[in-house]
């Protein structure tokens, strides 16, 4: 697994959503702007994240972004999926993507790659974006 920067912006974007004070709709102009993003490349990862259901948006003077869902219903291995795929070292070790590859020939290195998932995966679905606040 290797964060790309679609979800690491994300991240950012989600955790200043939801460390705001403010009530109602947060422009993305001020996320751009208080996490030091490109904006334009935001306005893409934002309808993916409105798409996936995790943050709603409305248009106008009033508009921008909120999360869909409270901050401790999300974990932070279903933003990494939701943009950079699998969490596992391999994809022939997947749960989500999994997909035949040469390794499946050694079952020790096998074996050590679930390992290696498994610790990932149990690490990054028991933490949520309330817990990185």
């Amino acid at each position: 697994m290797k964060l790309t920067t679609r979800s690491e912006y994300a991240f950012l974007a989600m955790l200043s959503i939801a460390r705001s004070k403010e009530k109602g709709y947060i422009p993305l102009s001020k996320i751009a702007k208080e996490q030091k993003l490109p904006i334009k490349y935001m306005e893409q990862l934002m309808q993916t994240l409105c798409r996936a259901g995790y943050l709603s948006s409305t248009r106008g003077k009033e508009g921008g972004y909120r999360l869909a869902k409270p901050s401790q219903e999300i974990t932070i291995a279903e933003i990494i999926r939701l943009f950079d795929g699998a969490l596992a070292p391999t994809e022939s070790v997947s749960t989500y993507f999994y997909r035949s590859t040469p390794l499946l020939k050694e079952k020790k290195l096998i074996k050590m790659m679930k390992k290696i998932r498994d610790y990932i995966a149990h690490t990054l679905e028991t933490h949520t974006l309330a817990d990185v606040i």
